[in-house]
């Protein structure tokens, strides 16, 4: 009502400071911009935000599901929020250049609309905090295999999800001086598939294979890079993913049923191909990662340096109590040493069947990813394929192998591309079974080969969507964008 209301009032102006307020597009006195950003269209809110240091009464501009793209296929997903901070602790804030924490909400590749109101997490955490420390929180929604038209046709599946976060970033660079905060420095981030979705984003920055989807929904005409991505525990390397679950986790049991031990073998005996075909190399002098060492390699770069953080941070006793009811680890020189087969008994049972993502009886989330039109769920991998239908000669969908490659960070850094995120936070707890390890282990790997700046951990003992340093995170990003509030 606002913007309208603006409009009719400079109806007569014409002079391009005028029209620029107006919303018109220079040039051209009858054309609105319909994708300007109002800056005036906000409510205030208040909250408060624990902090490590302390409560922090935050007052902030909270801008209510804007639509992102010209022509939506669906509103209620195709809008965002915006959260300004304005004053925090009674001290007048200027947020007007600073970083951008771009958080999505997607989970198992369902369809996410934008939240102002969540139950407590990790995403949460983070948004909070960020909003605490100044930064402006943009939270996407983003439609999902979920949604279906009354007609039937699946409108949700690969790859509307990144399609419609580059769409939001689009939105938002093309609204660089109107849209609060410092659009160069725009952070990504999520969980799980959204993790994965961030990652995505980041690593295939200004793809020309997205054009012709973004053009379709009307996106801004600008750069979807972002300046760095904060993937937690991202589902991702889809196409790989039941050789990688295979070869990590196919020694545990499952928490229910059977497991089909042949194709447990098939799975991981293909992994040792694709994972030389990577060619990574591991950091401090590690040398080629192969699936002959990858055990010790994630052992030495993630598990060991995450048990030994847990151990220091729990009091004497409690350190001691732990030590004695696991035995498998060594506490040498206050360093925790121990094998890959130790860890893995550790860990126990396995969260998902065999094969973990591409089912054969087209069960799985990601089978229902790479659904189309108004067929539900496809297979993605020829060899569930050719498991599933009993054909050996069979081929995937001929639209699929496109899809796939759209759908995969690691398709975009084997193509080195340039316009990347050169700026990662990856976090991923060492209990998570809903993926192999070797997804982050080959995505910071790729990262790190390519030169960026790559701050990978895990947290020792968690499980999946964990977030275990929240406030470092936050601190993080003032460092990498060289912001202060």
């Amino acid at each position: 009502m606002r913007r309208r209301a603006m409009l009719e009032g400079c109806a007569a102006a014409v002079t391009v400071p005028f029209l620029a307020a107006c919303g018109l597009l220079e040039g051209d006195a009858q054309a609105v911009d319909e994708l300007a950003f109002d800056p005036d269209d906000f409510t205030t809110r208040k909250k408060t935000v624990a902090t490590f240091e302390r409560d922090k009464k935050v007052t902030y501009r909270f801008y209510d599901n804007v639509v992102y793209v010209a022509k939506p296929v669906d509103k209620t997903y195709q809008s965002l929020n915006v959260s300004v901070p304005v004053e925090i602790e009674g001290r007048s804030v200027d947020a007007s250049r600073a970083p951008i924490l771009f958080s999505n909400s997607v989970g198992g590749y369902l369809s996410s609309a934008a939240k102002s109101d969540e139950p407590d997490g990790g995403a949460k955490r983070n948004r909070d905090l960020a909003l605490a420390a100044g930064y402006v929180v943009v939270e996407p929604g983003v439609r999902g295999r979920d949604l279906v038209a009354p007609d039937g046709t699946n409108y949700g599946v690969a790859a509307a999800a990144i399609v419609d976060l580059k769409a939001a970033v689009r939105y938002l660079r093309h609204n660089s001086g109107r849209v609060p905060g410092n659009t160069d420095r725009i952070v990504a981030t999520g969980i799980s598939a959204g993790g994965a979705l961030s990652a995505l984003l980041a690593a295939s920055a200004d793809n020309r294979m997205y054009d012709r989807y973004l053009v379709e929904l009307g996106a801004a005409d600008a750069s979807d890079a972002v300046f760095a991505a904060a993937p937690y525990c991202p589902i991702t390397d889809l196409e790989h993913a039941d050789m990688a679950y295979e070869w990590n986790w196919g020694a545990n049991p499952l928490r229910s049923g059977e497991l089909d031990a042949t194709v447990s073998h098939d799975l991981s005996t293909a992994f040792p191909d694709y994972q030389a075909a990577l060619e990574l190399q591991g950091g401090d002098g590690f040398g080629l990662i192969t699936a002959a060492n990858y055990g010790n390699y994630l052992v030495r770069t993630y598990l060991e340096p995450a048990a030994t953080k847990y151990l220091h941070a729990l009091p004497d006793a409690d350190r001691s109590s732990y030590l004695a009811a696991n035995t498998w680890i060594t506490w040498s020189g206050d360093r925790a040493e121990f094998t890959w087969p130790n860890f893995l008994a550790h860990v126990g049972e396995r969260k998902k069947g065999v094969p973990a993502f591409d089912a054969f009886d087209l069960s799985s989330a990601e089978n229902n990813l790479f659904g189309s039109g108004t067929v539900k769920a496809r297979h993605f991998t020829l060899f569930s394929l050719r498991k599933a239908t009993g054909d050996p000669g069979a081929v995937l969908d001929s639209d699929l192998p496109e899809k796939i490659s759209m759908m995969n960070p690691m398709f975009f850094l084997r193509q080195r591309n340039p316009a990347r995120a050169k700026h990662w936070w990856i976090r991923l707890g060492t209990k998570d079974t809903e993926a192999s390890l070797t997804i982050v282990g080959n995505l910071a790997a790729s990262l790190a080969n390519l030169g960026d700046q790559v701050d990978a951990s895990m947290y020792w003992d968690a499980g999946h969507a964990s977030n275990e340093d929240a406030a470092d995170f936050v601190a993080w990003i003032g460092k990498v964008t060289g912001y202060t509030a």
